[in-house]
């Protein structure tokens, strides 16, 4: 990447970032400030009930990280003071109009000087809510498109989406953008209006029959993996954003957007130094349960090739892209990707975690040094099955005919059922990934 470049472009500009507490997120804050400490002004959209909660949540959950220390040491005892002078929390939330930006005068501050807009706000978990995941993932690229057409000195609209969009097909990932009113499969049936609708009417019927917030949770999240295996999507995550690309493309001639779909992200590979990630989600959630004793089965193909980038690499992606020069034509859609030019079988994932774990095991909360044997990949999800009988199913029904007469009895049924649901879950969410046959993916 051409640093200068960068650099230069991000000079005296004033940047917007939704969904500032997220990883990326405040990777991409401390690399623009590490990178262009002459940038006029980051405005960090977080969600918090007014100005002086949303200075609070910037506080503790990005000035104070170990990201920063590089800078710490530039600015020595005038770093605090420094940030502040580059970084404004805004309050708000990116499904509501305006950004749910409360007070006016911001506001109209931000619509004044706001050069580039990075929409990083998203609802990644895969099994999650369809009304939550639409109002962040869908409704919030339309609040912010709206915002961003008001702003009267925009160059750029950087929204990032997900390589997933597309994760059900083979062979190269071209560039090509999703359009609304057709399926996966490209039949004229998927309309975003309708979708919000269907999803409010099925949350009003939850709510006006007095259903629990439990019930009324596990529905709108089975209803979301419905909806998109209906129109062809694996799971509710990358069914909301394809619908917030939809709704870009159809502003591609009245704003400069460009959508970014990166792969899976991993922690960093060298900046602001090695091996910093926060948050489990995807193939962190494998790497950590397994060291943990809490996944011993992963069903899949070991020859299946999955893609994963280190965040500072995407980081680096998205910097690219804002240093493009205003007048330059921008492309709609870049792709991030790892698997075309350094493929990662899943079967040489799990190996290299039974390696690691193996001569750097997890410590338990009592001091107890939890060992971890060579991971189980069954083959099919029928062989999956079969082992969680063997290994949980039966030995549960066995503890509960004996009878659970003491505490150590009832601890141990309780952390095996707790396993076993957790294994069932993990391969049912991710069995689409871990038995996809990819051969080579998205291109960028």
């Amino acid at each position: 990447m051409e640093l200068a470049g960068v650099a230069e472009r991000l000079r005296n500009k004033t940047v917007v970032i939704t969904g500032a507490t997220g990883f990326i997120a405040k990777l991409l804050v401390e690399k623009i400030l590490r990178l262009q400490p002459g940038v006029k002004k980051l405005y960090l959209l977080v969600r918090a009930g007014d100005q002086v909660s949303a200075e609070k949540r910037v506080k503790s959950e990005i000035l104070q990280l170990k990201i920063f220390r590089t800078l710490q040491g530039k600015y020595q005892k005038d770093f605090s003071s420094w940030f502040w002078d580059k970084v404004f929390p805004v309050a708000g939330d990116v499904s509501l109009k305006n950004l749910g930006i409360g007070d006016v005068g911001l506001a109209e501050d931000m619509l004044k000087e706001t050069n580039i807009i990075v929409h990083m706000a998203a609802a990644v978990n895969f099994r999650e809510r369809y009304d939550t995941a639409l109002a962040i993932n869908t409704v919030g690229v339309k609040r912010v498109i709206e915002f961003a057409s008001r702003c009267a000195m925009l160059e750029l609209l950087l929204l990032v989406s997900t390589a997933y969009v597309n994760g059900k097909e083979a062979g190269v990932m071209l560039e090509k953008p999703l359009h609304q009113y057709r399926n996966y499969d490209g039949r004229s049936d998927l309309d975003i209006s309708e979708e919000m609708a269907f999803a409010e009417a099925k949350l009003k019927e939850l709510v006006s029959s007095n259903a629990s917030e439990d019930t009324i949770r596990r529905t709108m999240k089975k209803i979301g993996t419905q909806r998109a295996q209906k129109f062809g999507w694996m799971n509710t995550y990358v069914f909301t954003k394809a619908m917030g690309e939809m709704l870009a493309y159809e502003h591609r001639s009245q704003l400069p957007i460009v959508i970014f779909r990166p792969t899976a992200t991993t922690s960093t590979w060298k900046e602001p130094f090695p091996g910093w990630i926060e948050g489990i989600k995807t193939i962190d959630t494998w790497v950590t349960n397994y060291g943990k004793g809490h996944l011993k089965f992963l069903p899949g193909d070991v020859t299946t090739i999955i893609d994963i980038v280190p965040a500072d690499i995407v980081v680096n992606a998205m910097l690219c892209i804002i240093g493009c020069q205003p007048q330059q034509s921008l492309d709609l859609i870049y792709q991030i990707g790892s698997s075309m030019r350094n493929p990662l079988k899943i079967g040489e994932l799990v190996h290299a975690m039974y390696r690691y774990f193996s001569e750097k095991p997890f410590i338990g909360a009592e001091g107890d040094v939890i060992e971890v044997e060579q991971p189980n990949m069954p083959a099919t999800m029928a062989s999956f099955y079969e082992q969680m009988d063997i290994h949980y199913k039966v030995p549960l029904q066995d503890m509960v005919c004996r009878g659970l007469s003491t505490t150590d009895d009832h601890d141990r049924y309780n952390h095996l059922e707790r396993e076993y649901n957790f294994t069932v879950a993990v391969a049912q969410v991710y069995r689409s990934a871990t038995f996809f046959k990819r051969r080579g993916l998205w291109r960028r």
